[in-house]
This record gives structure tokens, sequence and C-alpha cells, in this order.
């Protein structure tokens, strides 16, 4: 299993993780009319922006636990976003507890192509503010606001 921290773009389905969803955002309609939501996600060492289509927005939320199998971690309109895709695979698996942390957001991050690896990225900044450490979901957090 991948942790959060290790997502890097890529054009393949190859990513498989587990991580809790910590918030949803409201859903909305593609040009296409599908629907498609984005969920704040996280696990022990990061959190990313998932993005959800058609059922997957409803079968989800808040506390739940989730596995991703074959998921592509990749830009939709300019944001990276972690998703199923059309090979990957959804599925809950728990609820409520799991230790996560919101900071570093990968989705949020800036990448550059590996110097090393022109197929490859990697970080060159990050735009959240300084880690809190982690929390058990399901806890009462340290965060104001958060429950």
């Amino acid at each position: 299993m991948l942790k959060v921290r290790d997502l890097r773009p890529s054009v393949g389905n190859n990513i498989n993780t587990t991580f809790i969803i910590l918030e949803k955002y409201n859903a909305s309609r593609s040009d296409g009319g599908i629907l498609m939501c984005i969920a704040l996600v996280a696990d022990s060492t990061a959190s990313v922006h998932l993005q959800m289509w058609g059922a997957e927005c409803d079968a989800f939320q808040p506390s739940d636990i989730v596995r991703l199998t074959n998921g592509i971690f990749s830009f939709h309109k300019a944001n990276l976003v972690l998703r199923a895709g059309k090979k990957g695979l959804l599925e809950k698996i728990g609820e409520f507890s799991m230790v996560f942390v919101e900071i570093p957001n990968m989705s949020t991050m800036q990448w550059v192509q590996d110097p090393t690896n022109p197929k490859g990225w990697i970080p060159l900044t990050h735009s959240s503010p300084a880690p809190t450490g982690p929390m058990l979901a399901g806890a009462a957090s340290s965060n104001p606001g958060r429950h």
C-alpha cells in the first residue's frame, strides 16, 4: 500500500492506498452533466483531494475509511487530484478510527519534473501551514472547529 505522502503525478492507474475521508465538498455537474465531488482525504503521512464521479459521490461520507485500488493521481482542469478513474475501485472498509494528518496536502504542492527521471515528478513547494501532528479520527481534535 502506498502512503499518501508518496503520491506522485502519473498517467498510470497504479495507486493502491487507504485513507479516511475528512470532508466532502458540495457536488456539482461536469460539462457533460455527470455528478462530480471533491473530498479531503488523509492517512498518517499526508492529505490529498479525492475526486469522485457519479454514484461515488453518494457512496462515501466523512469518517469513512476507504481503500483505493488501481487509482491515479493526476491533473484535472489544472488541479492535482487522486481518483479511481475508469480502471480503479473505491471501497469502504471501515469508519471512524484512523490516525491521520492534514499537512502536507499533496494536491496543493507545486510539482516539477524530476531532473534524474524525465517521466517523474517531485514536489517543489508547499502552500499549507506548518504541521500540527497526527490526529485520530473519531477522537476530539486539537484543531479548533474540527470534531
